[in-house]
């Protein structure tokens, strides 16, 4: 009888235990599934993080407004952060991808990492046509934009260029930096410039201005550090990179060249990753990047048109970053096969 007892005391005793630790067990994992919903994890560019880019700010601001935390992982330039999303398109690490432009969101949306979302309001902050570069199903939303150019240096020996076909003339040898189309997106953005101009005489193009590169950096960070260093007097960029120069150093030496041929224009989108792990927080990410107070940040970080078209831009753009009269484009999949022709005619 006493045995019997004991034994049924010991037996409820491990019974209770059990749903102790299984109970404590349960409330830890909904614990550790609550914090990990309050990390939003957004893979970018080394540019947008960097030391004079937007992310810091944003990170701040966004985590004061909605309580989340915000993560930004540098991919390094805007493909390579593609390339991340898709090689882990099965074990989706991130929430949100920042930086796709016009050029390789066709790659993305075909590789069918993205998830649509379109946030509130979007269609009347955002103008119609910048919408229109990434395609209205809203797998991607516009955060910024701004035409390609070539910035000149103005103090250099060397005539500024007028058109594309001037950088092939002779008096640029070594005179000119570019990004690599593989790596990065104003490299992609100049290759989608040339197929514009020369269609199917494209690598006729690149085989005479080949001479004249100093050098294909992997990325824009690299290739707009070499020319702020003088390494040479021309560089790929943005109609809107002068702004910069005489907003802190009161440089107006630094000009964007315009063509009256027409640029190429590059929009940069955010998208929420499919399978997403945090897809409301993405959900919320967006939100505020598209915001007047997360866009007011962007054209002095950012240096970039802002997509909310109700941000005022500061001074120096209406000194520095002119307006293209005429946009230029190029169909992506002709872009594709030009970078291919490039690059075995830069070998």
């Amino acid at each position: 009888m006493f045995k019997s007892s004991y034994f049924k005391f010991i037996s409820l005793f491990i019974c209770l235990g059990c749903a102790v630790l299984t109970g404590c067990a349960k409330k830890s994992s909904e614990s550790a599934v609550e914090t990990e919903k309050k990390e939003v994890v957004v893979y970018t560019y080394d540019s947008f993080v960097g030391e004079w880019g937007p992310g810091a700010e944003i990170e701040k601001l966004f985590e004061e407004k909605t309580g989340y935390d915000l993560t930004f992982v540098d991919c390094g330039d805007g493909v390579q952060v593609l390339s991340r999303a898709v090689l882990e398109k099965d074990n989706v690490q991130a929430d949100v991808i920042l930086g796709l432009d016009n050029n390789i969101a066709d790659q993305a949306i075909k590789a069918g990492i993205l998830s649509s979302y379109k946030p509130a309001d979007a269609e009347n902050v955002i103008s119609e046509d910048v919408i229109a570069q990434l395609g209205k199903d809203w797998l991607l939303t516009p955060y910024d934009y701004s035409h390609f150019a070539m910035i000149y240096d103005t103090t250099s020996n060397v005539p500024c260029p007028k058109s594309l076909q001037d950088l092939t003339d002779p008096v640029y040898k070594g005179k000119i930096i570019l990004m690599d189309p593989r790596t990065s997106t104003p490299g992609l953005g100049f290759v989608s410039w040339t197929v514009s101009i020369f269609g199917d005489k494209v690598e006729d193009y690149w085989t005479a201005l080949k001479p004249n590169i100093l050098t294909m950096a992997p990325g824009w960070s690299a290739g707009y550090g070499l020319f702020k260093q003088g390494e040479a007097p021309l560089v790929i960029s943005y109609t809107t990179s002068p702004a910069s120069h005489v907003e802190y150093d009161n440089d107006d030496t630094k000009i964007a060249a315009i063509f009256e041929e027409g640029h190429s224009i590059q929009v940069e989108g955010a998208g929420i990753l499919s399978g997403a792990p945090n897809r409301k927080g993405a959900e919320a990410f967006i939100d505020f990047l598209i915001s007047e107070e997360a866009q007011s940040v962007l054209p002095l970080t950012q240096w970039m048109n802002p997509a909310n078209k109700n941000v005022k831009l500061p001074a120096s753009y209406e000194a520095a970053a002119p307006i293209p009269a005429k946009t230029l484009s190029a169909d992506p999949v002709e872009v594709a096969a030009a970078v291919e022709k490039v690059m075995k005619v830069l070998e």
